[in-house]
């Protein structure tokens, strides 16, 4: 988590005033750009992981500390309000955390269940489902084997969180140093193909998932070109 430590640290020093605030509307200098950026990720962060302050008194409480003057809390009474919101705020994500992963899971199941059901959508024991979008007539890599590929990966619901088409650059990787899921359906493309693959969380990031884009326990759908073997 960027700067949550940071940020964490600068919420210790709140305080219960109102400063005048200052608008700032342009960056003339490095210390401005790097006072900015890092205003930025705090409040970004926070925003991402629901930490709930006022504005004017965590800067108040920051300007305080940082200028040295006489702080609103004493440092017995900081430790103990900031010790008391690490641990109330690791229960909301705890618990954040949990309906996440149910909530993924049942999604993930319902839509499988039903996407199987459509024609030309292939099922394998695994789990894996695939739908061929174009065939080859390549060779068909095998496991020591490092491929060529284009692939656009998308939520269940439609939305795009990778895409080595739209960056107009073809991804390199061995078959074994992805997914599961995609180790399992490269062994059985052939190069030209295109399918798209419909991967339950068991066979892609799992109950841990993959940065903010990918929940816990989240099921994706890939739309995977073989350009080649390496």
């Amino acid at each position: 988590m960027k700067f949550i430590c940071l940020g964490l640290i600068l919420l210790s020093m709140i305080a219960c005033s109102k400063p005048t605030k200052k608008n700032v509307t342009t960056l003339e200098t490095k210390k401005d750009s790097i006072s900015y950026s890092i205003g930025m990720e705090i409040g970004e962060n926070f925003q991402t992981q629901s930490v709930e302050v006022n504005p004017d008194v965590f800067a108040q409480g920051f300007d305080d500390a940082y200028t040295e003057s006489t702080p609103l809390l004493k440092d017995s009474e900081v430790r103990i309000v900031t010790q008391n919101y690490r641990q109330e705020l690791r229960s909301k994500q705890n618990e954040l955390r949990k309906q996440q992963l149910e909530e993924n899971k049942v999604g993930g199941e319902n839509f499988l269940a039903e996407n199987s059901t459509k024609e030309g959508v292939i099922v394998l024991p695994s789990g894996l489902q695939y739908k061929v979008l174009n065939n080859g007539d390549g060779s068909t890599p095998k496991a020591t084997d490092k491929v060529k590929v284009h692939y656009t990966g998308k939520l269940i619901d439609g939305t795009v969180f990778d895409s080595s088409v739209e960056s107009g650059k073809p991804y390199d990787t061995g078959v074994t140093q992805v997914i599961k899921g995609w180790t399992e359906a490269l062994q059985l493309m052939q190069v030209g193909d295109k399918w798209e693959l419909y991967i339950p969380s068991n066979l892609a990031y799992g109950a841990r998932g993959k940065g903010p884009k990918i929940g816990p326990n989240t099921t994706l759908i890939f739309e995977v070109e073989l350009l080649g073997i390496e």
